[in-house]
């Protein structure tokens, strides 16, 4: 059976890849840091005929990391799929004097990700074939903070990789959601009311689409007609338009937050 390790693998995205990759014959290595959740979703996964392992770490800690690392370097137990999907939204100001949440989500989103695919890279690449996939953001295409400037960081860091690793058989995809209904949004204080309907997508949907994507070799996934609209014009309209745009939502954020 091939093997799917995905991190942040407990709820939201992560845990919709982790349904929809048992649903494909994949045994899984579910990486989260709350033992009873992994726990809880190795058992459900399990209750359908899948293997499932799991390992407690925090990727903000590098000891924790390099655990992880270490499982994917196991070529007697060979990963072929690897999710990164571990993050969360930031509340600090990039000009706040204290970066210590700053800190967390680079090494959280930026030095777990390189660290982790580094690490299942030589595998795949002996074996001839492995998949890639990297949780970024259509909120990578605008100017709103750490966040937005960490995902667009891990899409040209998939793009980067993918096109170093053409020809070896294996696929770097990066995955541009954006408002997905997940608890993602609850845990960064953002009310959904204030997010119009037709710009929520299904986790399970959204799954779906970029596995579909990755297995074509894509670079990129956005999800729905509407999303690929929307970054077709983040990429096209002119910056200060976009740096507009990106001021009137931060705004309306912080209104969120005041409430």
């Amino acid at each position: 059976m091939p093997t799917a390790l995905v991190t942040g693998g407990t709820a939201g995205i992560g845990a919709a890849f982790a349904r929809a990759l048992a649903a494909r014959g994949y045994d899984l290595v579910l990486v989260a840091r709350t033992a009873d959740r992994l726990e809880r979703g190795a058992a459900q996964l399990r209750a359908g005929g899948r293997a499932v392992e799991v390992l407690v770490a925090d990727l903000a800690d590098r000891a924790d990391v390099e655990r992880v690392a270490e499982r994917l370097r196991d070529v007697s137990r060979p990963v072929d799929l690897l999710v990164n999907n571990a993050g969360f939204g930031l509340h600090s100001k990039l000009a706040a004097p204290d970066i210590a949440e700053h800190d967390r989500a680079i090494d959280v989103m930026v030095r777990a990700l390189l660290v982790l695919s580094a690490a299942v890279i030589p595998g795949m690449r002996e074996r001839g074939h492995g998949r890639i996939i990297n949780v970024a953001s259509v909120a990578g295409q605008l100017p709103m903070g750490e966040y937005s400037a960490i995902k667009a960081w891990v899409t040209v860091y998939s793009e980067s990789l993918a096109g170093e690793l053409a020809g070896t058989g294996i696929t770097v995809t990066a995955l541009l959601p954006g408002w997905v209904h997940t608890e993602f949004h609850e845990r960064a204080l953002i009310r959904k009311s204030s997010i119009p309907d037709a710009l929520w997508l299904d986790a399970d949907d959204l799954v779906a689409a970029c596995l579909r994507d990755a297995e074509r070799g894509r670079a990129i996934s956005i999800p729905t007609a509407r999303y690929k609209t929307l970054s077709f014009f983040l990429r096209h309209l002119p910056r200060a338009g976009v740096r507009a745009i990106a001021r009137r939502i931060n705004r309306s954020r912080r209104a969120t937050l005041a409430e």
